[in-house]
């Protein structure tokens, strides 16, 4: 990829190419610290709405120093836009552009056309008011039983379609603590590698080993001096005359976790598979929420029958 053609992409990453995209991929694997190479190829995940950006973004933030910028950028309006909001905005230029011109009253004409027609439509209409042409019709039990229940039944969705799993996360400016929680429960923990080449330590002499035993052995007694004088001293702790404040440790954690609880963490739980914790974050959104408290009852019922197919 030519720097003239990525240095375009940047400042317009909408008409990124599949192609542009697999190149953006190579670049990032041949310079895995290019941020900017990175930031694009995040964006362009975004706008197809791939599988992959999830954990793409994982690896961007384990490759980015500072990730409070990362999380500005990922909830900034650049970030957020697409080509609909290029099209409403060509658009609206477009009629702001329109010339109106002056209008014609025709209330008149219209309310002399009107009547015409009506008093026409009351001469049609009047052989229809016989009360001797109205049968009642016989209803027939089979014309019911001929549907088919895939007609008269709406489609219902997967658990996973309802639920949206797979599909990228999304954070807003005021969900910070939503996407480090998220960084939390999606790193890895480093892998240990143990050299078998390395040759084993030579140890120590005899003399050395010596001087360390005694070093301890001198320690120790001085220790044991000092329990033996704290003994002897026997001191005494007076309690304190004011009792200490009482606090509900369980109710704080409750509330905070009631105010940082988000729709999107709910989804990170789910990502996850974490299903209790999911079913409890529904919970509590219902709770925080009670408008949406329906969507949200439907959303747990879709988690229990996902947590039975994972069985």
């Amino acid at each position: 990829m030519r720097i003239s053609e990525f240095t375009h992409l940047l400042h317009n990453p909408q008409e990124i190419t599949d192609q542009q995209v697999l190149d953006i991929n190579s670049v990032i694997t041949e310079f895995p610290y290019f941020q900017s190479a990175r930031a694009l190829y995040l964006k362009a995940l975004k706008n197809k709405e791939s599988f992959k950006y999830n954990l793409q973004l994982k690896k961007t933030a384990a490759y980015t120093t500072d990730r409070s910028v990362l999380f500005e950028y990922i909830t900034s309006p650049f970030f957020l836009q697409n080509k609909i909001s290029e099209q409403i905005k060509s658009n609206s230029a477009h009629l702001m552009g329109l010339e109106i011109n002056d209008f014609e009253d025709i209330s008149i004409y219209k309310n002399v056309i009107l009547d015409d027609s009506l008093n026409q439509h009351l001469k049609d209409s009047a052989p229809t008011l016989d009360p001797f042409l109205f049968k009642e019709k016989k209803k027939t039990p089979t014309s019911e039983a001929q549907k088919k229940p895939s007609d008269s039944l709406p489609k219902q969705q997967t658990p996973e379609a309802q639920l949206q799993i797979g599909t990228p996360l999304e954070f807003n400016t005021h969900e910070k603590h939503s996407f480090t929680q998220w960084l939390q429960l999606t790193s890895y923990k480093p892998i240990v590698r143990t050299d078998e080449n390395q040759p084993e330590k030579q140890t120590s002499s005899s003399e050395d080993t010596l001087l360390k035993i005694s070093k301890k052995e001198a320690n120790k007694r001085s220790k044991f001096d000092l329990i033996d004088k704290f003994i002897q001293a026997n001191p005494k702790i007076t309690p304190t005359k004011k009792e200490a404040p009482i606090h509900n440790i369980a109710n704080l954690q409750s509330s905070q976790s009631e105010t940082l609880m988000t729709e999107t963490l709910a989804r990170i739980y789910l990502e996850q598979k974490n299903y209790d914790k999911a079913i409890q974050a529904y919970n509590i959104l219902s709770l925080k929420y009670p408008e949406k408290s329906s969507l949200f009852a439907d959303q747990i019922q879709a988690v229990k029958e996902l947590k039975k197919q994972n069985k």
